[in-house]
């Protein structure tokens, strides 16, 4: 499947755009995520990760939702691609008013995107509320072990970030 196929489905199978404004809008979708036009004729996996990544967040907005589901969306990104995406998604969600459910483990991923955390156990909530507060200060036996369990280096940043210094 080519970049171009990927992002046309969702035009065409909700009849948001007619076949001769098709191209106009995937080239539109693909600079709104930071890339551009001429990446529609190839392949996907011709691209690299971050680009995929860039690409299926596309076609995520290319129906305007109002809410997207993301589970584990930067987990297998290198460091440095995994805050631009970030980025990118922090922005069309102050842009576009979207909301995000995130599923995640990085406790350093889910502070920079999440305003409300729900920690689940064995699948029912151990705890939830504001993220900075669930996060600097878990209740539940679950959250305590997830930041335990971070890697140090996201330990020290959190606290950066509290103190302002981020």
């Amino acid at each position: 499947a080519t970049v171009a196929r990927v992002l046309d489905d969702p035009l065409r199978i909700h009849g948001i755009a007619s076949r001769s404004e098709r191209p106009r809008r995937i080239a539109a979708l693909l600079e709104r995520v930071g890339l551009t036009a001429d990446l529609a004729p190839r392949a996907i996996h011709e691209i690299s990760g971050g680009q995929r990544q860039r690409v299926a967040i596309a076609r995520a907005i290319a129906t305007k939702p109002s809410l997207i589901v993301l589970d584990e969306a930067v987990s297998a990104l290198d460091v440095s691609v995994r805050g631009e995406i970030l980025e990118l998604l922090l922005d069309l969600q102050r842009q576009e008013k979207i909301a995000y459910l995130f599923i995640s483990h990085d406790l350093g991923v889910i502070r920079s995107v999440a305003h409300r955390v729900i920690l689940l156990d064995a699948g029912r909530v151990a705890e939830n509320g504001d993220a900075r507060t669930v996060i600097d200060a878990p209740q539940s036996a679950i959250g305590k072990a997830l930041v335990a369990a971070a890697p140090r280096l996201n330990r020290t940043l959190m606290r950066l970030a509290s103190a302002g210094l981020d």
